[in-house]
């Protein structure tokens, strides 16, 4: 309640009189009218009237009903969950469906939540000799309501992470497809675009594997994060904190929201990473643009190696050009200095003839100078050893050979 002060002597001033306060009744429409209305008739509690409302969904459980549709037990730390901390449990372990999560259809969730009814009614319990507790029901409800509630359904699965499969360990050995395909194929029921292509498995081509991570590469989730929201009080009075509780909501469901987007692109680049196939891709384009590249070089070395052996051949032909040029110098020089000592041989074979000295070395020099190299080698070949006057009859005989006997003074 406002007070206004008595007099304007704090600076106040009315601008007209206020008008009596009216009460009027406000009552809530549609289906929580019917709610409302039938809570009052009856003067029913909210308790009440929640286990009254899942009596009437309690027909009876039919017998061919599936056996594993809400028969699942549930764990002493679940069956004693604060029911104020509804949020937190999970779900579908307490409609025993856990199995199935997600998966689970409107009417497999009506006949587990039948089954759970009658298995956790608290008058069931008073009647068994148990301590009347209802927590775990109210639960019971909770989730019921919440899971045939598609909205709300939604933002529950967008936060169960019971129903997430983990990727295998890092840098542990296992086998690619079996480990990775349920981890895309969890995930890929959030996807907003549809269906999301599979993994594949090692036969899988190019094409479908490129398809595969560009479609991941892009993947548009529609998970929420408003199940983790803090509640907003109900009361009107402060509506600053309202305001406030409110702001920290949806920043908290961005911030959420960003790591989930990061934790899609981590899981997928993970996996681009450590695919066999990819790596097998890459060694083929590699060798593929080495055998192009030799290909495009070919020609290139064929002119080198054309080049190089043309001046490889080159180089031999003259290095055997200069040893040719070397070896004729030689061959002459050695023709020289035999041609030099075969006339040596010759003028000492006269040195102890008998008879005019300057006359028998100027004949012996007009012979020499009368003979070729063959006729040389042939004249030292047939003097032989022979010296002096014995030689005389060839000297004589050579002379005529050569035709220089008219100017012969002694061989004549």
């Amino acid at each position: 309640m406002i007070v206004l002060p008595a007099s304007n002597s704090e600076g106040f001033s009315a601008v007209s009189a206020y008008a009596e306060p009216i009460r009027r009744p406000i009552e809530p429409v549609g289906r929580y009218f019917l709610a409302h209305a039938s809570r009052t008739l009856r003067g029913h509690t909210w308790s009440e009237h929640e286990k009254i409302e899942a009596e009437k969904n309690v027909t009876k459980v039919e017998e061919n009903e599936d056996e594993d549709l809400g028969d699942e037990e549930q764990d002493e730390e679940l069956l004693n969950w604060d029911p104020r901390d509804w949020k937190e449990a999970d779900l579908y372990a307490v409609l025993g469906i856990s199995h199935l999560r997600w998966r689970a259809t409107e009417d497999q969730i009506r006949r587990a939540h039948r089954k759970q009814v009658l298995k956790h009614h608290p008058d069931k319990k008073s009647a068994s000799g148990g301590l009347e507790q209802d927590g775990f029901f109210k639960i019971i409800q909770k989730a019921f309501e919440t899971m045939l509630d598609p909205t709300q359904r939604r933002q529950f699965d967008s936060v169960d992470e019971n129903a997430d499969v983990l990727p295998p360990p890092a840098k542990s050995q296992y086998d690619f497809y079996e480990a990775w395909g349920p981890v895309f194929e969890a995930e890929s029921r959030f996807s907003k675009k549809g269906p999301m292509p599979p993994l594949g498995n090692a036969d899988s081509t190019k094409e479908e594997v490129d398809n595969f991570y560009s479609a991941w590469g892009k993947f548009d989730s529609w998970k929420t994060f408003e199940f983790k929201d803090e509640d907003v009080p109900d009361d009107t009075a402060n509506r600053d904190h309202k305001r406030y509780i409110e702001r920290k909501n949806i920043s908290n469901r961005k911030k959420l929201k960003q790591e989930d987007n990061k934790r899609i692109i981590d899981l997928v680049e993970r996996a681009y990473s450590e695919d066999p196939r990819i790596k097998a891709f890459k060694e083929a384009i590699k060798k593929e643009k080495e055998r192009k590249k030799w290909e495009r070089e070919a020609g290139s070395r064929q002119a080198a190696e054309e080049a190089a052996k043309k001046k490889a051949e080159e180089e031999a032909a003259a290095a055997a050009a200069a040893a040719s040029k070397v070896d004729k110098k030689k061959a002459k020089e050695a023709a020289k200095a035999a041609k030099k000592k075969n006339k040596r041989a010759i003028r000492g074979a006269t040195a102890d003839m008998s008879g005019d000295r300057g006359a028998i070395d100027a004949d012996v020099e007009d012979i020499l100078e009368a003979l070729d190299d063959e006729k040389l080698v042939s004249f030292v070949s047939t003097l032989g050893s022979k010296t002096g006057d014995s030689a005389k009859a060839d000297f004589v005989a050579i002379a005529n050979e050569v035709g220089v006997a008219g100017k012969m003074r002694v061989f004549k």
